[in-house]
């Protein structure tokens, strides 16, 4: 039973992480129809941000939820300042951009904090279940991201920002013809979407540790799980993470960490080639 147990946690676990990690791709791209290549390292800038604030005797918690979502989102709201309004509706071209943009952060980390690992101590303990044991900051993510989740189907089904959100998603150009500042919009999207990705990159330094490169581990669930959500951003994000996730820890279970990559590959592309446009193309298609 304990067994049981500790597998339909660690489930929960591995999608939580997943649409924690995916959130700020999922409101760029499903918003913005950007593909963000510099994702990871607006998550490696956040993990990187909690590190050296516990270095400095900062509680972790504060530099998770304020210091690391305001200094990445200050980060992209340079980098779409210099970069990606020149580029919006050119998808290729904000494609190298972006590629650009996290080479350069890549190098400037490596050259400011060197090519190691650095990490922090995972804060909370642990709690037994049965023979096994889990560690409570994990559960603590759960919940955080749950509370995310909802907060973002609130401010995007009930707030006036929402409105504008899903009209611009929508209709881009009725959108402008009703006075909606466009280019407003899609720089408060971006901000956003840097903000949640150092956030996330923050809330999960204390497990996996921080590098320079360690951007580009995420950067290919990322992709895929925004991908196969589809075009809805909430619903799109989490039922790919439960697909996705479970199918990960299933097969972790059952074989090995790297088959269950190659199975979580493989039924993002059996997906893909079922539902061309994602889930929220075929299911949930009134979700946000």
């Amino acid at each position: 039973m304990d067994y049981v147990a500790i597998i339909l946690l660690q489930t929960t676990i591995s999608i939580a992480n997943l649409v924690l990690i995916s959130a700020g791709l999922a409101v760029i791209f499903g918003m913005m129809r950007v593909i963000n290549f510099a994702h990871g390292e607006f998550l490696m800038l956040g993990g990187y941000t909690a590190v050296i604030a516990a270095q400095h005797g900062v509680p972790l918690l504060l530099s998770c939820f304020v210091l690391a979502p305001i200094l990445v989102g200050l980060v992209g709201l340079v980098v779409e300042y210099l970069v990606i309004r020149h580029l919006y509706g050119r998808l290729l071209d904000t494609m190298l951009a972006t590629w650009g943009v996290s080479l350069i952060l890549i190098g400037l980390v490596t050259v400011s904090f060197g090519n190691s690992v650095s990490g922090i101590s995972t804060p909370f303990g642990s709690v037994a279940i049965g023979r096994f044991t889990i560690g409570l900051y994990e559960l603590f993510l759960v919940a955080v991201t749950i509370a995310l989740v909802v907060a973002g189907y609130l401010v995007m089904r009930f707030s006036r920002i929402g409105l504008i959100a899903r009209a611009t998603m929508q209709d881009r150009e009725m959108a402008e013809a009703l006075g909606i500042n466009q280019r407003a919009v899609y720089r408060a999207t971006f901000v956003t979407g840097a903000a949640l990705s150092g956030f996330a990159g923050a809330l999960i330094a204390p497990i996996a540790g921080v590098v320079p490169t360690i951007g580009a581990s995420y950067l290919a669930k990322c992709f895929i799980t925004v991908i196969s959500g589809g075009p809805a951003i909430i619903a799109g994000t989490l039922s790919a993470s439960g697909l996705l996730g479970g199918v990960n820890v299933i097969m972790t279970f059952l074989s090995t960490p790297v088959l269950a990559e190659v199975a979580l590959l493989a039924t993002a592309v059996i997906l893909l080639r079922v539902l061309p446009q994602g889930i929220t193309s075929k299911f949930f298609r009134r979700s946000q």
